[in-house]
C-alpha cells in the first residue's frame, strides 16, 4: 500500500522566480537567497539549512519574532510583512497569511493531473478522509490532510506538500467562519468535492444551521466544471445543498441516494452491510464501529466512485481502513475495554458515540466532556444531551467540565436520571471512576471517553488507565 504523507521522497524545491511570482513579494535590499529553496515552512522550531520560514502574524503571537532564531538554524529565507533587522534574505509581501495561500495555488497548479477530493460536513470528516486515503492509497501515492490543517492556514501547508508522485489528493475543509470554505476550496482545485452533514457542530460562529449550511455549501463553487458533486441525500438541509450545485454532474449517498448501504448489521466492534452503487452491490466487512460509520463508508464510497475508482478497489480500501488516533479506538486494559473517542465532539458524534457504547459488554459508563463552538446554545445542547444520553442502554454517564450540571439538569427530567453525574474538574472525577471499578470487581467493564479537543478527555481516560 503506498504510504500517504510519509513517503521519503523530497518536495520538489521553489526557485527563486517561483517565490517571487507566487507571493508578488520584493526582495528586500536585493539580497537573495542562494537558490533553490528546500520547502517552505511555518513553523520555526523545524526550520533549518535550505528551508524558507514564513511569518504569519496571529491575535497573540508574530512569527516575525522567530527569524533570528531560524537565521541560526541555517534558514536561508523569511517570508515577510516588514523587514527585520536580522542577516537574512527577505522576501516583502503585503500580508502573510495571504501569501500562503498564493503559494500553495501556485504549487496545487503545478499539478494539473492530480485528481483531488475534497469535503467538509459537521462531523464525520476525519473517518471519511481515513477511508478515501485507504482506498485510493493502495492505488496510488495519495496526499491526505494530516490531524486538523483544514482551516485557511492548515489546507494550504497541506498543498505544499504536494510531491510529483501524488495522483490523488484527500482534503479535509473545516469551517470556523463564513468564506473560509470559499478561500480553502479556491486554493485545492478540486474535480469531486462535497458536505457530508449539515450538523450543530460550529453552531456559536455561524447563529444557526442555516449559516452552517450556506458557510459549508461554498466548497461546491469551485469544482472543475467538467467534475462531480457529492450531496447527502437524507439530510435535512439535501434540498439547499442542491440548490448550491454548480456541476452537470452529481452524485448522492445515503438512504434514498445513488450509493447507499441495506441489511445492516451493527457489531461491538464492526459493521457489516450490502452497499449499493451503480456498479452493482457488493458486501462490505467494515472494521468500524456504529451506524454513523456506515454512513459515513457509504459517502467514502460516493466520492471514491466519482473520481474513477473501480467498486472492488473500494470494497478493499473500506476493509483495510483504519480509524485515525482518537477515533473510536478500542483498547482491551486487563478486563476492561476503554473506547477511546477523545479526538474531538460535537452532539451528533456524542450521541452517536453513546449508541457504540450500548453496543458493548459488561458495566457500561460513557465518560463525556463538554462540547465546545456552540455559543449561546451550549447551555440547551448539554441540557438535551443530558436529557438523552440517560435513555441509551448504558449504565452510567459520567458528565465532566463547565456544562455537567445542564446536562444533569436535563437528566433530571428522565426516568433514568440517576444514571447521570456530574463533575466540574477531570480531578473530581477521577476518584469516582477509580471507586466504581473497585465495586464492580471482577466484573468487567465498558468505558467510552469523548469531549471536544480542548477538554483534552484522554488524559483522564489515562489517568485511570494507570489506576486499574
Amino acid at each position: 500500500m503506498h504510504t500517504s504523507t510519509t513517503s521519503t521522497v523530497a518536495l520538489t524545491p521553489w526557485t527563486l522566480e517561483q517565490l517571487q511570482q507566487a507571493t508578488q513579494g520584493d526582495w528586500y535590499q536585493d539580497k537573495q537567497p542562494p537558490e533553490p529553496i528546500k520547502r517552505i515552512l511555518t513553523d520555526s522550531r523545524h526550520a533549518e539549512w535550505g528551508d524558507a520560514f514564513l511569518a504569519l502574524k496571529g491575535e497573540r503571537f508574530d512569527a516575525h519574532d522567530f527569524i533570528a532564531q531560524v537565521a541560526a538554524q541555517g534558514c536561508q529565507l523569511a517570508i515577510v510583512e516588514r523587514p527585520v533587522n536580522v542577516d537574512i534574505a527577505q522576501l516583502i509581501v503585503a500580508d502573510t497569511r495571504l501569501a500562503l495561500g498564493h503559494l500553495a495555488a501556485y504549487r496545487r497548479a503545478q499539478y494539473p493531473d492530480l485528481k483531488v477530493i475534497a469535503l467538509t460536513g459537521s462531523s464525520g470528516k476525519t473517518t471519511t478522509k481515513e477511508m478515501l486515503g485507504s482506498i485510493l492509497g493502495q492505488i496510488a501515492p495519495t496526499l491526505v490532510t494530516r490531524g486538523n490543517l483544514n482551516n485557511d492556514l492548515g489546507v494550504p501547508m497541506m498543498l505544499l506538500e504536494l510531491k510529483p508522485e501524488h495522483q490523488y489528493a484527500v482534503m479535509e475543509l473545516g469551517a470556523s467562519h463564513q468564506g473560509e470554505i470559499d478561500y480553502t476550496s479556491n486554493l485545492v482545485q478540486p474535480q469531486v468535492a462535497g458536505i457530508l452533514n449539515i450538523g450543530t457542530a460550529h453552531l456559536g460562529e455561524f447563529g444557526g444551521r442555516e449559516g452552517i449550511c450556506k458557510a459549508k455549501s461554498e466548497i461546491y463553487a469551485h469544482i472543475a466544471k467538467n467534475g462531480v458533486s457529492i450531496i447527502p441525500a437524507d439530510d435535512d438541509f439535501t434540498q439547499q445543498i442542491r440548490q448550491a450545485v454548480e456541476t452537470a454532474r452529481q452524485l448522492s449517498f445515503g438512504e434514498g441516494g445513488d450509493v447507499f448501504a441495506t441489511d445492516i448489521q451493527i457489531n461491538a466492534q464492526s459493521c457489516q452491510f450490502d452497499l449499493h452503487t451503480s456498479q452493482g452491490t457488493q458486501q462490505i466487512n467494515l472494521p468500524f464501529a456504529g451506524l454513523h460509520n456506515v454512513h459515513n463508508a457509504t459517502a467514502a464510497a460516493a466520492f471514491a466512485l466519482a473520481i474513477g475508482v473501480t467498486l472492488d478497489n473500494i470494497v478493499t480500501g473500506l476493509e483495510q481502513a483504519k480509524g485515525a488516533k482518537g477515533r473510536l479506538n478500542f483498547i482491551q486494559h486487563q478486563q476492561h475495554l476503554l473506547i477511546d473517542d477523545t479526538y474531538n465532539a460535537n452532539p451528533t458524534s456524542m450521541r452517536a458515540a453513546a449508541e457504540v457504547l450500548s453496543q458493548q459488554t459488561g458495566f457500561k459508563v460513557m465518560v463525556m466532556g463538554d462540547i465546545g463552538e456552540l455559543g449561546d446554545a451550549s447551555v440547551q445542547e448539554h441540557h438535551d444531551l443530558g436529557r438523552d444520553l440517560v435513555d441509551y442502554s448504558l449504565d452510567l454517564i459520567v458528565a465532566v467540565g463547565e456544562f455537567a450540571q445542564a446536562a444533569l439538569q436535563g437528566a433530571s427530567h428522565s426516568h433514568h436520571s440517576e444514571k447521570l453525574k456530574a463533575f466540574a474538574t477531570q480531578a473530581d472525577a477521577l476518584p469516582f471512576l477509580t471507586d466504581l471499578i473497585q465495586q464492580h470487581q471482577p466484573e468487567s467493564m465498558s468505558f467510552l471517553f469523548k469531549g471536544s479537543r480542548y477538554t483534552h478527555m484522554e488524559t483522564l481516560m489515562a489517568d485511570l488507565m494507570e489506576k486499574l
